[in-house]
């Protein structure tokens, strides 16, 4: 799944440790999903959101896939 997330974080100033904290993941985690390699859960996608003050659907771009 495509996002915005790394566009927002540098943005903001922060490295993918630094929104890890903020958002209780690791940095790794924050890479994998910035390189589409992870999707998160609902609950980390709405932390992500909510801490960039917009929603999922506009953090992350959904399309159509095989996975279901």
């Amino acid at each position: 799944m495509k996002n915005n997330v790394k566009v927002l974080r540098e943005q903001n100033g922060l490295t993918q440790a630094q929104l890890g904290e903020k958002v209780g993941v690791s940095r790794q985690a924050i890479n994998a999903i910035e390189k589409n390699k992870f999707d998160p859960s609902i609950w980390l996608a709405y932390d992500l959101a909510k801490f960039f003050n917009m929603s999922i659907e506009a953090l992350f771009v959904f399309e159509e896939s095989d996975r279901k």
